[in-house]
């Protein structure tokens, strides 16, 4: 009986071993995670964003793990599905870098999107404050209903992050998935990564502004001291061994922007002509008589210019909004400075219609008010920092396209009434020279041995820029001086009217194609693969 009951027992634990091992999923489930006080797999999403919020000092940034970025651009599709991008709308992208030698060749993949910058240069120049940064996270947005899609935004950021949307007609970028961060989230790029390239976190801003103008994000990239961006790039390798973009020794041709081409010539061909109007009427004994006809011309350019201005726009009937930046931005400064321009262009008319004592000081404030509309132009582009829109090259061109443009326009109109004012033929040769040799003193930066922007610049102007730039200076060349030296000495004294008719053709053309050139050929340094 003994045996038999030592039997049963030993039966009945070998049955209960039996009935654990056969447990259903569900029962393995719970019993496995019946003690787990926290997420599965919780440092898996975790560990790539910050546990709490920056403190005072700090904000978010990226930080990217070169040696974990395979270049798969995982990144890149989950950033476009997640903010519904448009086809040809990228807020983050991947490049590509090479270097090294033929034993150890380099390929490196970059992925970059926007900086967040300490600094951000796209808030600073927008003139329509349609960009704010966080005071928390340091996070830099975008406000798309106040945007007018001027994209101004494309020249004073660096790094080529703001994209314009067609459609929308606005300029949008990234915004580091605020939204998700603010829930504990990681930003789409950031947790679509496979190889957990990409990951937010926080840094010191006072860190950050001590970067000089020698540092850069990666070799190749832009300063870093133009915006002081809070990316960064971190390697098992030092950095400066990864190569340079693929693109670094090949130039590109920039978007020309014809609207602010044409703007950019008749509003400068009006400031020149009010110039030669003011001359003519300080020197003259008495008024004269076509004085008027200068103070229209000068006027219909300039009204020619404001008017063509707006259709660089994405939103033009929101331009009224253009202003409210003035505190930072020169694209504001300078639609402040156009209208005061076309003011004291309009109180010149009147004047001289009903006020005539008043003619030569509606004539002065007029010219000083052109001069500062001119003036905040050039500032506009010399606020960008691109290598070729020097203040020293920008005030050149500009000032003396003024006088060109405005001398010859002159000459033709006074050709009419059968006068020639030779001086104002001789101010137009030689403006005419010292502006070519402003424009293609780019052409010396061919002999240095880097690949800088200039020399870059100048090698689109000897292959893909090659045949605007020999027009250009052909039409230089005949309307600009020879016109003018013909018209000085009375070499056709019949003829005047159609050789200044012809000179004003050939030096608006030409002057319409360097302003062409000036957008076209103004290369930068970028990030790898930068789109925009």
């Amino acid at each position: 009986m003994i045996k038999h009951s030592n039997n049963a027992q030993t039966s009945l634990v070998d049955r209960l071993i039996k009935s654990q091992q056969e447990l259903t999923a569900v029962e393995k489930f719970s019993q496995r995670h019946q003690s787990i006080t926290e997420p599965a797999n919780d440092s898996l999403y975790r560990d790539l964003i910050p546990l709490t919020a920056p403190e005072a000092g700090e904000q978010y940034s990226f930080e990217i793990d070169l040696d974990a970025c395979s270049g798969c651009k995982a990144c890149v599709a989950a950033c476009h599905s997640l903010n519904g991008l448009e086809e040809g709308e990228i807020w983050r992208n991947v490049g590509l870098m090479t270097g090294g030698d033929d034993f150890y060749p380099v390929v490196q993949h970059v992925t970059s999107a926007c900086h967040h910058c300490v600094d951000p240069g796209c808030m600073s120049g927008c003139p329509v404050r349609a960009y704010e940064k966080d005071p928390v996270t340091g996070i830099v947005e975008h406000l798309d209903d106040q945007c007018i899609g001027c994209k101004y935004c494309m020249f004073t950021c660096p790094y080529d992050v703001p994209s314009y949307s067609e459609s929308k007609g606005i300029v949008r970028k990234c915004n580091m998935c605020v939204d998700r961060l603010r829930v504990g989230e990681a930003p789409a790029c950031v947790q679509a990564c496979p190889n957990e390239a990409i990951k937010i976190r926080k840094v010191n801003i006072d860190d950050v502004q001590q970067l000089s103008e020698d540092d850069s994000l990666l070799p190749g990239a832009p300063s870093s001291a133009l915006t002081y961006p809070t990316t960064r790039y971190i390697s098992s390798e030092p950095v400066e061994d990864k190569g340079l973009p693929v693109d670094y020794h090949a130039p590109r041709s920039q978007h020309a922007h014809y609207p602010l081409v044409f703007m950019l010539v008749l509003t400068q061909m009006a400031l020149g002509t009010f110039l030669v109007s003011a001359w003519l009427y300080f020197t003259a004994a008495t008024e004269p008589s076509w004085l008027w006809a200068l103070h229209i011309l000068g006027f219909a350019s300039l009204c020619g210019g404001l008017g063509v201005a707006p259709l660089h726009l994405g939103r033009p009937l929101k331009a009224y909004r253009a202003m409210s930046g003035f505190r930072t931005s020169w694209l504001s400064r300078e639609i402040i400075g156009f209208n005061l321009f076309a003011a004291a262009a309009t109180q010149l008319l009147i004047a001289g219609l009903w006020f005539t004592d008043w003619i030569g000081l509606a004539l002065l404030s007029t010219i000083v008010m052109g001069v500062i509309a001119i003036e905040c132009s050039v500032m506009l582009y010399v606020a960008t920092k691109r290598p070729l829109w020097t203040a020293k090259r920008t005030h050149a061109l500009f000032f003396l396209s003024a006088l060109i443009l405005g001398g010859s326009a002159s000459l033709c109109l006074l050709s009419f009434y059968g006068i020639t004012f030779k001086l104002v033929a001789a101010i137009v040769a030689v403006a005419t020279i010292a502006k070519l040799f402003a424009e293609f003193e780019l052409l010396s930066h061919l002999k240095v041995a880097e690949s800088t922007p200039e020399k870059l610049s100048a090698k689109l102007i000897q292959t893909e820029q090659r045949m605007p730039a020999m027009v250009r200076v052909a039409l230089a060349v005949v309307g600009g001086v020879i016109g003018p030296l013909l018209l000085m000495t009375g070499f056709l004294p019949s003829g005047a009217m159609g050789l200044a008719t012809i000179g004003f053709a050939c030096v608006f053309a030409g002057e319409t194609l360097e302003r062409y050139l000036f957008f076209a050929v103004s290369v930068a340094r970028r990030m790898p693969g930068a789109p925009n």
